[in-house]
């Protein structure tokens, strides 16, 4: 796997922008008390930010496609920063599939956030979203944003989640390292 960078803009999970699940519910049920803000690659908790056109052959040239599945994924910044002229508020973010090394040279816009553990065929986070897997982690591993600071533990994570649990879906991930941009979509004081 190459280091090859894909970008989305993402909605913002907070205490200000929690709606259908509500943030303190999600709190009490993540066990995430750590928390002060959601910066997950799970496509329920982190929605899309803006709807890519289907229809339009434009739009296919940049959408990231794993096998038949559509990701959150882009191929060019300058495209997501077009669909989301007019947005105030989102997460801007450069990620790596599988990363080779520990934390890419992205531009100094960029900070690393942590890594995430998307289901494979889907939009999950192993790490946020299937009601925690203390055998292989505990809440508590994670950073403030919810995902794993360290490669080493989240690519040990990667690889105990399928043994520990060989019958859940969830468990078997991809490993994203995770990259917000400092000022585009922030919400300003």
């Amino acid at each position: 796997m190459t280091d090859e960078i894909y970008y989305t803009a993402l909605e913002i999970y907070d205490s200000q922008t929690g709606d259908e699940f509500s943030w303190e519910k999600y709190i009490k049920w993540s066990k995430l008390t750590q928390l002060k803000e959601l910066v997950s690659l799970d496509g329920l908790l982190n929605g899309l930010a803006f709807k890519p056109d289907f229809d339009s052959k434009d739009d296919w040239n940049y959408i990231v496609t794993d096998g038949e599945m559509i990701t959150l994924f882009f191929n060019s910044i300058d495209y997501v920063l077009g669909k989301v002229k007019g947005l105030n508020y989102f997460n801007l973010l450069a990620v790596i599939k599988e990363p080779n090394k520990e934390k890419a040279e992205l531009e100094t816009d960029f900070e690393f956030v942590g890594y995430d553990l998307i289901e494979r065929g889907g939009d999950i986070s192993a790490l946020t979203n299937c009601g925690g897997f203390d055998e292989t982690f505990l809440p508590t591993d994670l950073n403030e944003y919810g995902l794993i600071s360290d490669i080493d533990k989240a690519k040990k994570i990667q690889m105990e989640l399928p043994i520990n649990n060989p019958a859940e879906h969830h468990a078997d991930c991809y490993l994203y390292e995770v990259w917000r941009h400092k000022k585009i979509g922030r919400k300003t004081a």
